[in-house]
């Protein structure tokens, strides 16, 4: 097996944050890591000069590479020794087009510039940030045996998906002055030699690993070479002897770590726990609350502007020229017997239908996933053809508003300019349409907000025993209010009018402190209960159990878990019960490392890997060290050479001895007899 890393940076660039690169730093990594190849592959540049050098002093192979910004992603291109000259030209037409931050390449330039990628070793971005896009990845596959990961959670699950890409899993590293630490994020192959060919067969035939003897079972946490499995770990060993500190440790050495510290969900504080309780409900699912009201949010921004006593006022001044008008008739002159003395205004309308309708248009066109069953039923060429219609339609009506308003700007002016020269009354404008939809959309609003003010359950949700409930309420108080909105403002006045939605939404709307945006949080409230399995509220106990069953599901969007202690908070049957079935169904996806000294957890959790620690006398300092194996190994091994009985570590850590398992093995049997 060789190891290798090919996706190395030492010249910062563009793309890159700023950092001073560092011959020894390469040459110790080289080293400790032993590496047996490695790739130089700076952003979108390669330095020749630079290169030689390192190939000089480095004792491994080098390869020379670049990592380039190709639209929709970036791809690693690495090549052999022997093309360093043509490598370094063609890097440089890469570098002439790539000047500053967000530019790129096409692929089809990609490939005018490298001309037969299939002479490279071409290594996309996969599952790791910028991913390349799935258009891009396409187009590059005849010439990808191989995608970039950004951890062992990756790695593994790509390994398992006989649909993806071989893994890769390098550094991405600048080897830069006063590195702290050592990467260890590399790849072994099962290869004879580090020729790129032989890379290349390595990779298609899938012949990958994270260590050189545990295949994907193991991975490397620290420098010194010590391993954990890629699966559950169960950390064990007597007070004091380092096991927190390893957990830290570990998080220091890794990305995308969640890390469950010892006594972090107890309750402690009964109000404030409660309180952050609830926060913590409602946060998680605040998405609820925006895609449950999102109706209330449309109709409030057809009405938010909707000024019925305006209307009142414009429609009775109306009323009250006409009338004028009539009486005084005989008054008309010249000036006010001109046609544009009593014209109306053209009713400016907008295009919001349209270009929603166009919007929906262009979703249906873009769509990938579904693409076969729209085909199935609309031709592609009808839509695109609608699409154009569409557009053009948008436009005309455009340009008729814009026409429609330097005419209404025209008329006002000239009305204006009548009435000065004229005694007769002139009738006032008022769309009398507009104002009677002003009253059916109020009418509406009052509605739907009436029901909103209703309690009801809208929404429930089941998880590991628990159950949450979202009710829907109004609010009981201006304080209320005042929370809802963030703790600003006073809507003492506001909430005296919550009962009558057009003046509450008056109210609102005159409040300095209340953002139009967000005025559809206002009017009902969502208030989050979570039950037990006995549909009561959960008690203080109850909410820590539930808050770590959150925090354990939610480490599927981290790379690793780090749980300290759990059974320091919990009974026995909710650890074996639940926490240990939710342990293991994590650890089948992800690393997850468990320091306990329950059998509950330790023994009935059947870990794949056994870490123990223990302070040890050396010359009479303390040395602590770190023995590690598989469950069923006889001994435990430390990094160092040493060996402890695996039977001796997990009765004295998880049964207080064989003297004390023993006797309760006895006791049980004897009442259960």
């Amino acid at each position: 097996m060789k190891k290798i890393d090919l996706h190395i940076h030492t010249v910062p660039t563009v793309s890159d944050s700023a950092f001073t690169f560092s011959m020894d730093t390469f040459k110790r990594y080289v080293t400790e890591a032993r590496l047996d190849a490695v790739a130089v592959t700076n952003h979108d540049v390669f330095d020749a000069k630079q290169f030689r050098q390192i190939q000089n002093e480095l004792q491994t192979t080098v390869f020379p590479g670049i990592e380039i910004n190709v639209d929709k992603g970036h791809v690693l291109v690495i090549t052999e020794l022997a093309d360093l000259d043509d490598f370094e030209k063609k890097a440089a037409r890469v570098s002439a087009k790539i000047r500053k931050q967000g530019d790129s390449i096409s692929v089809e330039l990609l490939q005018e510039i490298y001309g037969d990628l299939s002479k490279y070793l071409v290594i996309p971005h996969y599952d790791k940030m910028p991913s390349i896009s799935a258009d891009t990845l396409a187009m590059l596959s005849p010439y990808v045996c191989a995608g970039e990961v950004d951890s062992p959670k990756k790695f593994v699950r790509n390994m398992k998906d006989g649909t993806k890409l071989v893994p890769i899993l390098f550094s991405d590293a600048r080897m830069k002055v006063d590195l702290p630490n050592i990467p260890l994020r590399q790849t072994f192959i099962d290869c004879g030699d580090v020729s790129l060919s032989a890379i290349k067969a390595c990779l298609r035939d899938k012949k990958v690993a994270l260590s050189e003897k545990d295949g994907n079972e193991l991975i490397q946490v620290f420098e010194n070479g010590q391993q954990i499995s890629t699966g559950l770990n169960v950390l064990v060993g007597p007070r004091s002897s380092g096991k927190t500190h390893t957990l830290d440790a570990i998080s220091a050495s890794m990305d995308g770590v969640k890390y469950i510290r010892q006594f972090s969900l107890v309750q402690q504080d009964e109000a404030g726990y409660e309180k952050d309780f609830r926060g913590r409900v409602e946060r998680k699912r605040g998405f609820f609350v925006d895609e449950y009201l999102a109706g209330l949010k449309r109709v409030l921004e057809e009405v938010v502007n909707v000024d019925l006593a305006a209307n009142d006022r414009e429609v009775t001044e109306y009323m009250a020229s006409l009338l004028k008008a009539a009486v005084e008739s005989d008054r008309r002159d010249i000036f006010s017997k001109a046609a544009l003395f009593a014209e109306t205004n053209f009713p400016i309308g907008t295009n919001k239908a349209l270009e929603d309708l166009y919007a929906s248009v262009r979703h249906i066109i873009e769509n990938v996933q579904y693409r076969d069953v729209i085909e199935k039923h609309v031709e592609p060429i009808a839509l695109k053809e609608l699409a154009i219609e569409l557009i053009e339609l948008m436009r005309a009506r455009t340009a008729e508003y814009q026409r429609k308003r330097q005419v209404n700007s025209l008329v006002k002016d000239i009305r204006e300019r009548l009435q000065v020269l004229t005694g007769a009354v002139q009738v006032k404008d008022v769309d009398l349409y507009e104002v009677a939809l002003d009253v059916k959309r109020m009418q509406r609003f009052v509605e739907i907000v009436g029901f909103l003010m209703k309690q009801a359950v809208v929404h429930e949700e089941s998880i590991q025993g628990f159950r949450i409930e979202a009710r829907r309420e109004p609010y009981t108080g201006a304080q209320s209010l005042r929370n809802a909105n963030g703790g600003k403002g006073s809507f003492t006045e506001a909430f005296g009018k919550y009962h009558d939605p057009y003046e509450y939404l008056c109210a609102l709307r005159d409040n300095d402190s209340v953002n139009h945006a967000d005025l559809y949080k206002l009017f009902a409230r969502i208030n989050y209960r979570v039950l037990n399995r006995d549909g009561f509220e959960v008690s203080g106990g109850e909410r820590s159990e539930f808050r770590l069953l959150q925090e354990i599901s939610d480490a599927q969007n981290f790379d690793i878990l780090l749980v300290d202690e759990p059974e320091s908070s919990f009974d026995n049957l909710f650890l074996k019960s639940d926490v240990n079935h939710i342990l293991k169904a994590i650890s089948e996806a992800m690393p997850v490392v468990v320091v306990t000294h329950n059998n509950t957890v330790g023994a009935s959790v059947k870990a794949d890997y056994v870490l123990y620690t223990k302070k040890e006398l050396e010359n009479g300092a303390p040395v602590y060290r770190i023995y590690s194996g598989y469950p069923t190994d006889m001994k435990l091994c430390s990094i160092d050479g040493k060996e402890i009985p695996t039977h001796e570590v997990l009765m004295n850590s998880l049964e207080a001895g064989s003297d004390a398992y023993d006797g309760r093995r006895e006791r049980y049997e004897a009442v259960k007899s």
